[in-house]
């Protein structure tokens, strides 16, 4: 079992147990979507779609990339102002931008790394969606948003250059690096975010 389709399973728990239901308040979904989403998730994790076969082989993963895409267009799309839909946006295309840099200028071989690549990109991605979205909804659609464009980049690369290739969009190690992406957004927006929302609030130390 994967490390992804381990979180998923950890995160399922939680909502069922009623244990997520902030964080799922915050990014506009209640228990029952959350749990329908996650299961989707974990049971398109094992279905990919042939779309074509030639000089190359394309397929998408549901699990790896179709729906995350789908809830992230949804949660995005749920934003309180313009501003963090753009944000969002941002962190989507900038975290993208910096897979695909990390990807070219590092050479990850089997054997050779330290840490799987799979991490590295969950991580940064995570991250940088954070740093750049701030609220919940915005990290998590960045950060599985640039995930996933690092998988278009590389079809769309192989297709420019001519080079036979098999690609699965979402599959394999992507389909990790896009959960550990949206949980660390969202982890990271969790709680920093409610850190500086409590410091906002504190009520002015009276003069004295």
């Amino acid at each position: 079992m994967t490390v992804g389709l381990i979180l998923l399973l950890v995160v399922s728990v939680l909502i069922f147990l009623g244990l997520a239901h902030r964080v799922l308040d915050r990014m506009r979904l209640n228990d029952r979507q959350a749990l329908v989403a996650v299961l989707s998730i974990l049971i398109g994790g094992f279905i990919d779609i042939p779309v074509f076969r030639g000089l190359w082989t394309v397929s998408v993963n549901l699990g790896g990339s179709v729906i995350p895409v789908i809830i992230a267009i949804y949660v995005l799309s749920r934003a309180d102002t313009q501003t963090e839909a753009r944000r969002g946006v941002l962190s989507a295309v900038a975290t993208g931008a910096a897979l695909l840099a990390i990807s070219k200028i590092f050479t990850f071989e089997e054997g050779r790394t330290i840490i799987d690549p799979i991490y590295v990109f969950g991580l940064v991605a995570g991250v940088i969606a954070y740093l750049l979205g701030r609220s919940r909804r915005a990290a998590f659609a960045g950060a599985v948003l640039g995930v996933v464009f690092l998988d278009i980049a590389h079809l769309v690369e192989v297709i420019i250059r001519r080079l036979p290739s098999t690609v699965n969009i979402g599959g394999a190690g992507a389909f990790d690096a896009v959960i550990i992406a949206g949980l660390i957004a969202v982890g990271f927006a969790e709680i920093f975010g409610e850190t500086m929302e409590r410091l906002q609030t504190l009520p002015d130390e009276p003069e004295e």
